[in-house]
């Protein structure tokens, strides 16, 4: 099976053997759901939330439901063809093309882990005062060590610990709600899609459009094809489970986003400097405490840990099926991470730095999600599991509106 430490999958000796209960397979929607709750989203959630309440809980609502349709297809693929999506890609692909494609994802890879050792390292900064560039090395070396446990100890156990992190960050960045409790009136008038001016438009597709990452979607066919192996007699029970782990996990990652908006519309509103993840962290601390303070530290750098190792594995994913090689698991982690600690180095200022790794991000969506609609259409690659009508309806629409925000995004952007 492929793992984040293999460059290119080997054919294990023997399959994993499913478990026959259904708690027991779940844990890879887990795993790629952290994407869904990276720095990047900590910093656009309480954004919306301190400059404009309740008003856009309902593009979160939105978001959450098409991230679950589009993880499990990414799943589905996976567990059907018992190929990644990158290697579907590198199969069909003829070499110049199948190149480009690499150097597009490769580089979606190191956007991915750029913000993630950002947000990381200005966790460490807030909890002890680690300056930038050694937070962010910090960070590397941790997720390292959670790699070469994965490959040590197998997925299931990696998995458990991802989903330990996965309660730090609920936990961390929810506890603010306990001392500052949402108008839960005003929070369910949010869920009526409006807007107020151009720019709740331009946060609005900022939110929804960066939801689904495209590192998310290349790695979640991997996670299940190496947690489950080869297509068996039990693919029935395996996609019932898959679509159980996706809904549960997503729904804890919408949680989390929900909740940020939430805090920060019931305790942030109208505080100035809240457009950045310190000036956030500042501003909880005054309003609700030093705990609360320290909560959302702890749950940023539990984030910043778990997103840069699930990072790590899509980038290892990408190369091992575009570019069929084999590379240290060491080499592999420095191709993210050197760019990343580079431009902490330069003096970057770091909440720019994520707002341009979103752009690189937003560049490298339809090259994801179009081949993953396309695939999972094919009766010739996926037989009896091709998506029926009313589910292809559903994920060319969701394509379509993720494809559309993104280059609405990116104009607004560079547009100004």
């Amino acid at each position: 099976m492929l793992s984040p430490s293999d460059a290119t999958p080997a054919a294990p000796a023997k399959q994993p053997r499913p478990s026959r209960r259904l708690v027991g397979l779940l844990g890879p929607a887990f795993v790629a759901a952290v994407a869904y709750v990276d720095p990047g989203n900590v910093a656009a959630n309480l954004t919306a939330g301190a400059k404009y309440g309740y008003l856009l809980v309902w593009v979160l609502v939105v978001a959450n439901v098409m991230a679950v349709l589009i993880q499990y297809l990414s799943a589905k693929l996976g567990l059907v063809t018992g190929k990644s999506l990158p290697e579907l890609l590198g199969e069909r692909l003829k070499r110049g093309p199948r190149l480009l494609y690499w150097a597009q994802a490769q580089l979606v890879a190191i956007a991915t882990d750029l913000a993630e050792v950002v947000g990381g390292a200005i966790a460490l900064y807030l909890l002890f005062g680690v300056p930038l560039l050694l937070g962010g090395l910090i960070v590397g070396v941790v997720s390292l060590g959670l790699l070469m446990f994965q490959a040590r100890h197998g997925q299931r156990t990696f998995e458990f610990v991802v989903m330990g992190m996965l309660l730090v960050i609920a936990l961390g960045f929810l506890a603010g709600l306990f001392v500052s409790p949402p108008d839960w009136k005003a929070a369910a008038g949010g869920l009526v899609p409006r807007f107020e001016s151009s720019e709740t438009v331009l946060l609005a597709a900022s939110m929804l459009g960066a939801t689904v990452m495209p590192h998310a979607i290349y790695v979640h066919s991997a996670l299940a094809r190496d947690r489950h192996g080869a297509p068996g007699p039990m693919l029935g029970r395996l996609l019932k489970a898959t679509r159980v782990d996706v809904v549960i996990s997503l729904i804890v990652a919408g949680s989390v986003n929900i909740g940020m908006l939430l805090l920060a519309a019931s305790a942030l509103a109208g505080v100035p400097g809240t457009d950045t993840i310190e000036g956030a962290h500042a501003a909880i601390t005054a309003a609700l405490g030093p705990a609360v303070g320290v909560a959302f530290g702890l749950g940023l750098l539990a984030s910043g840990l778990a997103s840069t190792s699930v990072g790590a594995y899509a980038g290892a994913s990408i190369m091992s099926g575009m570019l069929r090689v084999r590379l240290p698991l060491i080499v592999q982690r420095a191709i993210t991470l050197i760019p990343a600690l580079l431009v902490i180095g330069a003096g970057f200022d770091p909440t720019m730095s994520l707002v341009l790794s979103q752009v690189v991000l937003s560049l490298g969506i339809p090259f994801a999600l179009i081949p993953l609609a396309r695939y999972t259409q094919s009766r010739a690659l996926m037989g009896a599991n091709a998506n029926k009508p009313l589910l292809r309806w559903a994920i060319w629409i969701s394509v379509v509106l993720i494809v559309a925000l993104n280059v609405a995004l990116l104009w607004l952007t560079f547009a100004g």
